[in-house]
């Protein structure tokens, strides 16, 4: 485990633990349905209770994700969304926002175009503070790593139900910021956690670090929400927003008057959700 001594997601991580409750990670994709769009509900996130972003970075060819993942990314970068534009978001956002933490999350190929080097520094000054790279397995890291660590960005692993106990040291060896529990196989947005299983996940992922653990993959309602912030320390909401912004544009792709309040108001509801989790976070 390595990544800077201080760091935002280190500060909110423990301002959650002392407050004796898991958080909430809400993923949005860069520009869906369309920059102007996803900038209000990017700078309203915050205010709707998310304690961490995840910003996905949109790709023509995002495997990982699901139909409803992949659709906000070919949204995105049809109406012209680039990994420029997306660290220029990150820029305007961190003006009104000093505190919560930015995670960028998506593939490898952009960041190779854009130049290594030069997206560490890139994103460094725009204020992001945590990368997820879905398609770098912790062997083939180090050349966006060691950048990202050099300038103070945290690297943020993948773990999953098929990650043994061989595995996990060589994920925690470069891991920092928290730990990213995929709570069921296949792509996002399929199928439903369980807290049992998860609960049983968070305990053998403590046995090889100290980071945060947040879970993610299925989890769609308060309730659920609340079952897993009760035995990690934040549940990730990705599809069941994305899938509000989906619902919620017409057959040109244009945005209706109900997206950005549908979008905030289910953040509210997750947010409630966790802060009813009530338990002192390990």
């Amino acid at each position: 485990m390595t990544g800077p001594a201080d760091s935002r997601i280190k500060r909110r991580f423990e301002a959650l633990k002392s407050e004796g409750r898991g958080g909430l990670i809400t993923f949005l994709t860069a520009g869906d349905p369309n920059l102007d769009t996803s900038r209000e509900i990017l700078f309203g996130l915050p205010g709707a209770g998310a304690d961490i972003i995840e910003l996905g970075m949109p790709f023509s060819d995002p495997m990982a994700d699901g139909p409803a993942i992949q659709a906000a990314s070919l949204r995105a970068l049809k109406n012209g969304m680039t990994l420029k534009k997306t660290l220029a978001l990150v820029a305007e956002f961190r003006k009104q926002d000093a505190d919560t933490p930015i995670v960028l999350m998506g593939y490898f190929n952009p960041i190779y175009i854009h130049g290594v080097d030069a997206f560490a520094r890139d994103a460094k000054a725009a204020g992001v503070d945590g990368l997820i790279i879905v398609d770098l397995p912790p062997e083939e890291v180090d050349e966006l790593w060691i950048p990202a660590r050099d300038v103070g960005i945290d690297f943020i692993f993948l773990t999953a139900p098929t990650s043994d106990d061989e595995r996990l040291p060589v994920i925690m060896k470069r891991a920092s910021g928290f730990v990213y529990y995929v709570s069921i196989t296949g792509i996002t947005g399929t199928r439903s956690a369980d807290v049992i299983d998860v609960e049983a996940a968070v305990g053998r992922l403590r046995r090889h670090t100290d980071l945060p653990i947040g879970v993610g993959f299925g989890i769609k309602t308060p309730d659920q929400a609340r079952g897993i912030a009760s035995v990690a320390d934040a549940a990730v909401v990705g599809s069941a927003l994305v899938d509000i912004i989906a619902g919620n544009l017409d057959d040109d792709g244009v945005a209706g008057p109900g997206l950005v309040g549908g979008v905030l108001g289910r953040v509210s509801e997750l947010a409630a959700g966790v802060r009813q989790s009530g338990k002192m976070v390990a």
